[in-house]
């Protein structure tokens, strides 16, 4: 255990002093950072495939999950993903040093706000190799250090994805320190890790609940995470019931396990018999178990019966909860109550109504007659994205490089004093 606690704090020694390195590095360096860690994975390429060929005959051994099977394997095409993430972030507009807000006192003085980094920033995470190098691109562009520490699943991988970013930092001139991934499988590294306040300023989880909860419960440091991603398609009765159709259908089943899937479809009474009708069978004949209220089982025969639970589960398969509301308020309630604060959208050709959902809906991202799939940082325009945020401090939804910065105050004078 002393060995670990050592081991964890050698790290966050080297990643504080690497991160005033970085927080102090140009624009041209980081990119340059990154285009050197890009080129490194190309050089490195059958070393990597090489290493995850290790992780997935030991998660055949341990028979893991085909779901994260598949998240685990490293493809030619997911390299070349990689690289050409690294690419995009590099292309984003450098946040760091932005000043806003600058303006003139009665003193005399000007007040501002500059962005800056959060400094040093623990990512832990499970299964996604890929992670590896888009958490390390997102911090550095950002102008932070971070501690990485994936999943033992991927260990193999994610220690070759590391050489391949430290012989990319070192080429850049840059701290390898400023991106270390943690090479030890004990789990009681991420302890040490979300008790290391003064080294780490932020911790993001990224997994599935368990390890989020873990994560939420034991750090002593400021978490951005989502724990759920409860989330809603209300089909108002007002609504282009075409368009609403196919926003509820893509909302389902473009992707099953992913946060941003809808969960459960509100429907407005006025218009529930048309809707279903049609939307109900579509959903059967794709392979979605239904579970509705009463009045939605009257409507649709091969639908099953809700219960309370259902309404707040995230299901991350091909299960869909469908309650018929009286309309808008009922909606509204229903959301704020069994939701999770992550993303929920309303259909409908009302302004009025759909200003109302955007300010009474209290979640991270807040659509009209958009599908929930479009919550994530690429679609967002934000490239990769750390994680989503449901907090609302210090991030809110997608956390892409302007939520890995903060805001401080600047003052500028010319030799006033205060009398």
């Amino acid at each position: 255990m002393e060995e670990i606690r050592n081991y964890v704090q050698g790290l966050g020694h080297e990643a504080r002093a690497a991160s005033r390195v970085l927080a102090r590095a140009e624009s041209g360096l980081k990119n340059l950072a990154l285009s050197r860690i890009a080129e490194a994975i190309e050089r490195n390429r059958e070393s990597l495939l090489r290493e995850n060929r290790k992780d997935l005959e030991a998660g055949n051994q341990n028979q893991l999950e085909s779901a994260l099977m598949d998240r685990l394997e490293l493809t030619d095409s997911r390299i070349r993903a990689m690289m050409d993430g690294l690419a995009d972030i590099a292309a984003l507009t450098d946040p760091v040093g932005e000043i806003s807000n600058l303006v003139y006192r009665p003193s005399g003085i000007q007040v501002g706000r500059m962005r800056v980094p959060l400094g040093v920033i623990g990512i832990i995470y499970e299964s996604r190799p890929n992670v590896t190098a888009d958490a390390a691109a997102l911090c550095l562009k950002s102008g932070n250090a971070c501690i990485l520490r994936g999943g033992s699943e991927a260990i193999h991988s994610n220690r070759a994805i590391a050489v391949c970013i430290k012989e990319g930092l070192a080429e850049a001139g840059l701290p390898e320190s400023c991106v270390q991934v943690v090479e030890t499988t004990d789990r009681a590294a991420v302890g040490e890790l979300l008790r290391m306040n003064e080294y780490v300023d932020v911790i993001v989880p990224r997994g599935g609940k368990g390890l989020i909860e873990r994560v939420s419960r034991e750090s002593r440091i400021q978490v951005i995470k989502h724990l759920d991603g409860i989330c809603h398609v209300f089909i108002d009765d007002r609504a282009d019931l075409g368009k609403a159709s196919e926003i509820a259908f893509n909302a389902k089943t473009q992707r099953y396990g992913t946060c941003n899937t809808m969960e459960t479809l509100l429907v407005a009474e006025k218009v529930a018999q048309i809707v279903l009708h049609g939307l109900g069978t579509r959903f059967i004949n794709h392979g979605v178990e239904l579970r509705g209220c009463l009045k939605t089982r009257e409507l649709v025969s091969q639908c099953g019966a809700a219960s309370e639970e259902d309404w707040a589960t995230e299901y991350l398969a091909p299960v869909l909860s469908i309650r018929i509301v009286a309309g808008l308020d009922d909606a509204i309630e229903h959301i704020n109550h069994y939701g999770s604060a992550h993303t929920d959208t309303i259909v409908t050709e009302d302004y009025t109504r759909a200003r109302r959902f955007l300010r009474e809906v209290d979640s991270s991202s807040v659509m009209v007659n958009a599908s929930t799939r479009f919550a994530d940082g690429f679609e967002y325009g934000l490239g990769a994205e750390i994680g989503i945020s449901t907090d609302k401090l210090h991030a809110r939804g997608p956390v892409g490089l302007e939520g890995l910065t903060s805001l401080k105050f600047i003052v500028l004078g010319d030799g006033h004093i205060r009398t």
